[in-house]
């Protein structure tokens, strides 16, 4: 007898892609990914938020990032890395920019706190009172001089950078306290702080022997996050966020999105979105009204540290900033404008050489032109070296390639630098090499591994142009260089310590004509505020 003929059961597809929200299609637009490699764990990603007050100013044009026994400064408009500050003995830690980009603060495995400068990145100041590693240093958002500090020995310190020691100790935690910050707005005195013996503690520095508010956990504080109200805080402890009232005393809000401990807290889109990441290797994204995941990206190691960095008059998000444990720092940028018009070419003409279809696409795009950058140069990624066309000039006309800059465009920069300082060739074709060094991060390639009598032509350029207006940037950083390099072979080289003496007085007398030239300022000011 025949099987029993049976209906077809139908056939179940996979579900398809749920339709993306426009909070998902916004945190996707940051593309345009660059993976900068390290051979330490990124472990803090700086950029002072905006004063609250309009009247305060904010000029900085660059973010931090603090790896291993170095802390880089990169350029937010062309994302490039334009300074590395080196002079740490042991590893570093929380590298943090004041509000004006000119001033840096830094602590360190040795305990030791250092102030720099950012541009010519002198020491200006350095406290040793903590005794084990300062895990935490912050600018006071309203006063320039005042910051603070968080150190595994369980204190908490108040800084005035005139001052050769604290002005305030807070003693209350009694395990390391690896995360700290000023409040912001009206309460900008008082600190908030997160400890190992999973407490978060409000501080007051009138009375910094009791915190004024306690907040206990149930795991050790990794990070803690004053919102821009002024009147809740963000704490990570273990894989759990937790959004904490100051008004009420209480928590409002226990996140677990995370399956691993979460070790950076951010905000973005002008602090009504928190942006967390996690040795889960996942970052998360949570709107601050109902605190939901409106989004989120997975990323190939853990996530140490994270920053939104935010640009333009409207402070909108520019580049997703995230530092990984295996070394690597991601710098994700969001398109917008003409730039996401160049992306969407870039696309199509890829699809098109892909499919086979380039002929038809480019008959179709009659007025396309293959270097489509040139439309585009001048937008934000472009570094200060890119070429200048102007339009008009006949390329057969064009000048042949020198010799140092066919070398320069190969990578043998020590080789460049010789040829144009053996030759005598003019003083401005030399800066223009040293400028375009510096612009690719390789001056100190080619100034490292010369002996006395190789090093003497870039002292001696040196030592020449330092007076020099238009030479005194690259002047300071050549001789920063130098110094930083050569410092310890001075001793046993009667012509290295020659060039120093002969350094130093040249840079001496123009400090002394500067001081002349303020002291005359003063007068006429003086005098120009009694005249009618």
């Amino acid at each position: 007898m025949a099987a029993p003929v049976t209906k077809l059961q139908q056939v179940k597809l996979p579900t398809g892609p749920a339709p993306l929200t426009p909070e998902q299609l916004y945190w996707k637009g940051f593309k345009s990914s660059q993976n900068l490699p390290s051979q330490s764990p990124v472990t803090h990603i700086s950029f002072p938020p905006p004063p609250s007050n309009a009247l305060l100013p904010s000029n900085n044009d660059h973010f931090a990032v603090t790896t291993g026994t170095r802390i880089q400064i990169f350029s937010i408009r062309t994302r490039k890395l334009v300074k590395t500050i080196t002079r740490f003995s042991d590893i570093a830690h929380s590298g943090e920019i004041r509000r004006d980009g000119r001033v840096m603060v830094a602590g360190d495995e040795t305990g030791k706190i250092q102030v720099f400068d950012v541009n010519s990145r002198a020491i200006l100041k350095t406290w040793e009172e903590h005794k084990q590693p300062v895990w935490a240093t912050k600018f006071s958002p309203t006063e320039l001089t005042t910051l603070m500090s968080a150190s595994d020995d369980r204190t908490v310190r108040l800084w005035d950078l005139p001052s050769q020691e604290s002005t305030t100790t807070f003693v209350g935690h009694s395990d390391y306290v690896r995360s700290g910050s000023f409040m912001p707005g009206t309460m900008s005195n008082m600190i908030v702080t997160g400890s190992y013996d999973e407490t978060v503690r409000l501080w007051d520095p009138r009375v910094p022997n009791k915190a004024a508010m306690i907040f206990k956990h149930a795991a050790p504080v990794e990070a803690v996050l004053p919102m821009p109200s002024g009147t809740t805080v963000i704490a990570a402890a273990d894989n759990q966020i937790s959004v904490l009232d100051l008004v009420a005393g209480k928590p409002l809000q226990l996140l677990k999105n995370h399956q691993k401990t979460v070790t950076s807290l951010c905000l973005a889109s002008n602090g009504t979105r928190l942006v967390s990441g996690g040795l889960d290797g996942h970052v998360k994204v949570f709107e601050t009204a109902g605190w939901n995941v409106v989004s989120g990206s997975k990323y190939p190691a853990p996530v140490l540290a994270i920053n939104i960095i935010s640009a333009g008059a409207n402070r909108e998000d520019k580049h997703l900033v995230v530092g990984m444990q295996s070394g690597v720092l991601s710098i994700r940028t969001r398109l917008s404008g003409q730039q996401k018009v160049k992306e969407r070419e870039r696309e199509k003409e890829m699809q098109a050489l892909i499919n086979g279809t380039l002929d038809q696409y480019d008959k179709k795009n009659k007025k396309r032109l293959r270097g489509v950058e040139k439309k585009f140069r001048g937008m934000d990624f472009l570094g200060e070296g890119a070429d200048v066309i102007i339009e008009g000039n006949d390329n057969q006309k064009r000048k042949r390639e020198s010799i140092w800059e066919r070398e320069l465009r190969q990578g043998k920069y020590a080789q460049a630098l010789d040829f144009v300082l053996d030759r005598n060739m003019p003083s401005v074709t030399v800066l223009t090499l040293l400028t375009a060094l510096r612009h690719r991060s390789a001056m100190r390639v080619a100034f490292q591994g010369r002996d006395e009598t190789t090093v003497q032509p870039i002292f001696n350029w040196v030592v020449k142009h330092i007076t020099d207006p238009r030479y005194v940037a690259v002047c300071v950083d050549s001789a920063l260089l130098l110094l930083d390099i050569y410092s310890e072979h001075i001793s046993g080289s009667p012509e290295l310590a020659s060039n120093l003496r002969l350094l130093h007085r040249r840079v001496r007398l123009e400090v002394e004509r500067s001081q002349q030239a303020c002291q005359t300022i003063g007068m006429l000011e003086m005098l120009m505020t009694g005249m009618p």
